[in-house]
């Protein structure tokens, strides 16, 4: 292991260098982290110090846990008391990918990553630069969206540094992210997949695995899972989620409208149109929704009013995010 080393000055740098990132964990300092869904926050599991660093940075209450990432299926006897035969599906499926799965933790995991649960978030990233840190390092890490919490998260780099400047002291750049919706959340209740955030995976994929699904709503006091609570995702943009945008537009007549659209492009009276999918696909609109979202917001405007998509596929996960963008 290498010795630890003194922190660098506190200053925003960008990098690829992952052996640098690897130092700082090790250092129990923040690194953010790219991922295939949304850039984390990252920090050491077995040490609480650096993960109040993570609450600190985000302002995030300490009741809501933690999703813990991992490189390798072996890692999972330390950190669970056992893995239900659905979850083995699901994990050889979807891991590496955009999945977390709710597990029993050992004892040897935190209550302060857990927010004192009996349970424990774990997924393994589908990203070559954050594959190589985790194989370099002694310990999982813990990895929340790296942005405020509540605002809209992080698909890039940049997005990282506008949100937190000189306060991080490094973000690993793996270019924007492929899938660009958080994890989906399956935890189990007996044989029964729970379906505890609706995330990169559809429901139909998962279900195609391990039968019908339960859904879980969301909780605002005691979130069993991350990502569980109803505010969640939000421009500093008042958005309202329209079926009918052009109807919603005379609601704003003399306001600066900025349009969110599944494929169209051409919105009269709108100041900014973000068209996430020309081709009307899902997958695509889902990974350009939060740098749209971003850029939106961005661009001075009194009102966002976001397109409803189709309620199928990813299309739900999607809805979910914008229908928490408004609360």
């Amino acid at each position: 292991m290498d010795a630890v080393i003194p922190l660098p000055d506190m200053r925003n740098t960008i990098t690829t260098d992952v052996a640098y990132c690897q130092k700082l964990l090790r250092s129990n300092a923040l690194v953010a982290i790219p991922t295939e869904t949304v850039y984390g926050l990252a920090a050491n599991i077995y040490n609480d110090e650096a993960v109040r660093k993570i609450f600190e940075m985000k302002g995030r209450p300490l009741f809501n846990p933690l999703i813990v990432h991992i490189h390798h299926l072996d890692q999972l006897s330390s950190l669970v008391k056992s893995v239900p035969e659905a979850a083995i599906k699901l994990a050889g499926r979807f891991w590496p990918g955009p999945l977390t799965l709710i597990l029993e933790k050992q004892n040897v995991v935190s209550d302060l990553v857990t927010a004192g649960k009996s349970t424990l978030a774990l997924r393994m990233p589908n990203h070559p630069l954050t594959l190589e840190l985790l194989r370099g390092l002694d310990f999982p890490i813990a990895a929340p969206s790296a942005n405020p919490f509540t605002r809209v998260s992080s698909t890039s780099a940049q997005h990282v540094a506008d949100y937190f400047g000189d306060r991080i002291p490094a973000i690993l750049d793996g270019g924007p992210c492929t899938v660009g919706l958080e994890s989906t959340i399956v935890g189990f209740d007996g044989s029964t997949a729970v379906v505890y955030r609706k995330g990169g995976i559809s429901l139909e994929a998962i279900e195609a695995y391990v039968g019908e699904v339960r859904l879980l709503t969301q909780n605002e006091n005691a979130p069993q899972a991350p990502g569980m609570l109803a505010k969640h995702y939000s421009p500093r943009t008042k958005l309202v989620l329209s079926d009918d945008v052009l109807k919603t537009m005379k609601d704003f007549v003399n306001h600066e409208i900025g349009v969110l659209a599944f494929y169209e492009s051409s919105f009269a009276n709108a100041k900014v149109v973000e068209t996430l999918s020309e081709e009307r696909d899902l997958v695509e609109a889902a990974q350009n929704l939060f740098a749209a979202l971003h850029r939106l917001d961005q661009a001075d405007l009194d009102i966002i009013i976001a397109q409803r998509f189709p309620n199928e596929g990813l299309g739900i996960s999607i809805n979910d995010r914008l229908e928490r963008a408004m609360e």
